[in-house]
Parts: structure tokens; C-alpha cells; sequence
């Protein structure tokens, strides 16, 4: 049975990757998981490949427990994996609830890690991994800290196990696109007392083409996707300006 796992996929990017994978490739089924299940639902009604729906808190070890036994169980031939789960906040280390910054820690890294573990077994040459990261992983971000860590995290993770998984015919991309319209990423992010310290989200794209240039650039082979004109100038600057210019630099942006 050959399947692909999107995790975060009640809404914004992850649904819009089930979409596209329905329409562009082929599968016995695609695994959707998302802690909303009346949004999973109706995602089945956009989609005609069978979607298996599993509701579940990627924060909870049980849910990680539950996601391995169905793969024994099943022994699917896992094509495509897309961790897509995350959410971020807005504001200073004061504005941000402790157990938020957990929260993030926890959904952005270490579920992201442990599915990635778990899946991996059932994947063989072909198979594709994209780990949705972040522009934000490039450089250190006053007012969105914690995000901006649990972003570089992931990108480094990626980055290194594409490395390990050379010559297995299994592709790792770290996806790392720039503010994003038509999720609800920035609205979730600026529902606290500290939104006010990131007023502006200019030269944003839509999620339709982070997704179509992410799965091309995965089909392609490719380490990093930087899916639009701005996160690729972000990541190539990045390279060059010192962080404490480029920290200089968000400062004046954000406001």
C-alpha cells in the first residue's frame, strides 16, 4: 500500500499539500493528521484519494505511540512524508506564556524528530521527506525567539539527515518559505499581549505556490526549498551579513 503522511493537515499549508498530492501523484491513501477532527473531514470532500484521518496531539507521547502501531500494523510503503505541524507566537519573552514556549518547542522539534523516526522504517529509495521549516531559520528574530530557534532546529536536522540518507534513494527537503497568506499562522502568532511588536508582513505568498515549488523542488532532489523570491534573497543574504546586522535589519522591518 503506497501512502503519504501529512502531518498539520487540518488547515492552511498542510491541507493545501493534501490537496496537491491528490491531484499530482498517485496513492492507495493519504494519512492526514491534525488534532481538528471535523476539518479532516471535510478536507476528505476536496480530495478523491481515500484520506485516513488520525486525530491526535503530536504533543502527547500517546499519540506518537498510537501513529507507530498503526504503521506496524499496516507496513504501508510510506512515499511521501510532510511534517507540517508547527504553530509560533509573537511578542517578548514576558508576553509569551512558559508553556507556549514548550508547546512550540515541542510541535516544532521534537514531534517533527519523532515522526520523522517513526515513518522512516517504512520508506525505500524514491521516497520523499519535506520538513516545513522557515525562512525564520536563517537568522535570529527579536519577538518571535523561541519560533525562530525551533525553525533553525529543524532546518539543521534536515539538512543533516538528507546527508545520512545519501545512497538510500531517500530525499530530505527542508521547505523554508517566508510569511504566507491564506493560513492562520499570523493570525495565531499575533493573539497575545506582545503582537504589537511585529506590525508588518509585506511580500508574502500565497500558500497554492509555497506548495507547488516545495513539491517540485523535493521531486527535483533538492536539500532547501526557498520557495518564493523574498525567503530566497533572506537565505542568501544570510550567508553573507553578520546576525547581528541582520537582527539590525528585522528590527526596523517588524515595526
Amino acid at each position: 500500500m503506497n501512502i503519504a503522511i501529512v502531518t498539520g493537515a487540518s488547515s492552511g499549508l498542510g491541507a493545501e499539500y493534501v490537496r496537491q498530492l491528490d491531484a499530482g501523484e498517485c496513492f492507495n491513501e493519504i494519512w492526514v493528521i491534525a488534532r481538528r477532527k471535523e476539518r479532516l473531514a471535510a478536507l476528505q470532500k476536496q480530495v478523491k484519494t481515500r484520506l485516513r484521518p488520525l486525530v491526535c496531539d503530536l504533543t502527547k507521547q500517546k499519540s506518537i505511540r498510537q501513529i507507530a502501531a498503526l504503521l506496524k500494523k499496516k507496513k504501508p510503503n510510506v512515499r511521501v512524508l510532510i511534517n507540517c505541524a508547527g504553530f509560533g507566537k509573537i511578542g517578548s519573552y514576558r508576553h509569551i506564556p512558559l508553556e507556549q514556549c514548550e508547546q512550540m518547542i515541542d510541535l516544532n522539534c521534537r514531534a517533527a524528530v519523532t515522526v520523522t523516526q517513526i515513518v522512516l522504517p517504512y520508506m525505500h529509495r524514491g521516497a520523499r521527506i519535506l520538513e516545513i521549516c522557515s525562512t525564520s531559520a536563517f537568522q535570529p528574530l527579536p519577538y518571535m525567539n523561541v519560533y525562530s530557534a525551533s525553525k533553525a532546529f529543524l532546518y539543521r536536522y534536515s539538512r543533516s539527515l538528507a546527508n545520512e540518507l545519501a545512497g538510500t534513494g531517500i530525499r530530505v527537503t527542508a521547505v523554508c518559505p517566508f510569511w504566507v497568506r491564506g493560513t492562520e499562522f499570523i493570525g495565531a502568532a499575533k493573539d497575545t499581549d506582545g503582537s504589537h511588536q511585529v506590525n508588518n508582513f509585506p511580500l508574502s505568498s500565497l500558500s497554492e505556490n509555497v506548495v507547488r515549488r516545495s513539491l517540485k523542488d523535493s521531486r527535483h532532489g533538492r536539500a532547501v526549498s526557498t520557495p518564493g523570491f523574498a525567503c530566497t534573497m533572506h537565505r542568501i543574504l544570510a550567508k553573507f551579513v553578520p546576525s547581528s546586522l541582520m537582527i539590525a535589519a528585522w528590527n526596523q522591518f517588524r515595526r
